[in-house]
């Protein structure tokens, strides 16, 4: 009688009920990631990085604006390769810190977007620093928000991307080979499928087909955004006159902006359903 009064206690609802979900834990989880990761020399050389770069190329133009379009090449390639990579290779290496976690009184979503919301923080604090400094200093206009606003977005979708790569695979390797792939996806590979599907397809109208496609990638998204903003879509020809007339409009900027969040709200949401049922 007492062995079987022991089993109900032990299959108790109240013993077996999930830890209630409270702000505080995940913030406090971030903080730690914040710490960890700012320590870190590679988030400091990245960031130093991209001040040089940032200083030496308003420097070297007199015009901001060419400044700022030498500037976002390099944004466009290094800040979604940096975010991804390290992204996963860290995630990958506080998987002992995670195990630690899954064992206290803590829900699985606050410790992921724990983790989500430190890594965030600390390599925006990098951006911010490297190229967001710079760009207020040379050019505070819209043109330079938009560029600093175009970075952060960039740097989030991809740390999404990131996470969602590693909950993927528990290998290591498979899934920074995941993570790459995705960036090569999106800053290389994408461009030459849409160019060769329009010259393979120049017969038909493709105008409102080239603006949906666009929406399928944040980087050109960001791209998008800055052209505008720089007055480059002019040189572009019939094209860039259709992107000033879609999203020079508030409902094409609403749009992308839009879109934007969903790259970065979806991979997150798919690799957080995915760690909840994951064993770790």
């Amino acid at each position: 009688m007492k062995a079987y009064t022991a089993i109900e206690v032990t299959q108790s609802p109240t013993l077996q009920q999930e830890p209630t979900h409270t702000p505080m834990q995940m913030l406090k989880i971030a903080k730690y990631v914040v710490y960890d990761i700012l320590r870190n020399r590679f988030v400091l050389a990245y960031m130093i990085f991209l001040l040089v770069v940032s200083m030496s190329f308003f420097n070297l133009e007199a015009d901001p604006t060419k400044g700022m379009m030498s500037l976002l090449n390099i944004i466009l390639i290094v800040l979604p390769l940096v975010g991804i990579v390290f992204a996963t290779i860290h995630l990958y290496n506080s998987y002992e810190f995670m195990e630690l976690m899954l064992a206290q009184p803590l829900r699985r979503s606050d410790i992921f977007l724990g983790q989500y919301l430190g890594m965030t923080v600390s390599l925006c604090i990098a951006f911010a620093v490297g190229v967001g400094m710079p760009v207020i200093l040379y050019d505070g206009s819209v043109r330079g928000f938009t560029l600093i606003g175009c970075g952060l977005l960039l740097t989030l979708a991809f740390i999404s991307m990131a996470f969602l790569a590693t909950v993927l695979s528990r290998d290591k390797a498979r899934g920074i080979g995941i993570a790459l792939l995705l960036w090569f996806f999106c800053t290389i590979l994408y461009d030459g499928i849409v160019l060769m599907g329009m010259f393979a397809f120049s017969d038909y109208p493709l105008e409102k087909v080239i603006i949906g496609l666009a929406f399928l990638n944040p980087v050109d998204l960001a791209r998008i955004a800055m052209l505008l903003q720089l007055d480059a879509a002019a040189l572009m020809g019939y094209t860039g006159a259709l992107f000033q007339h879609f999203f020079g409009s508030a409902l094409g900027t609403s749009l992308s902006f839009g879109a934007m969040v969903l790259w970065i709200a979806l991979p997150l949401w798919f690799a957080l359903r995915i760690f909840r049922k994951k064993d770790i």
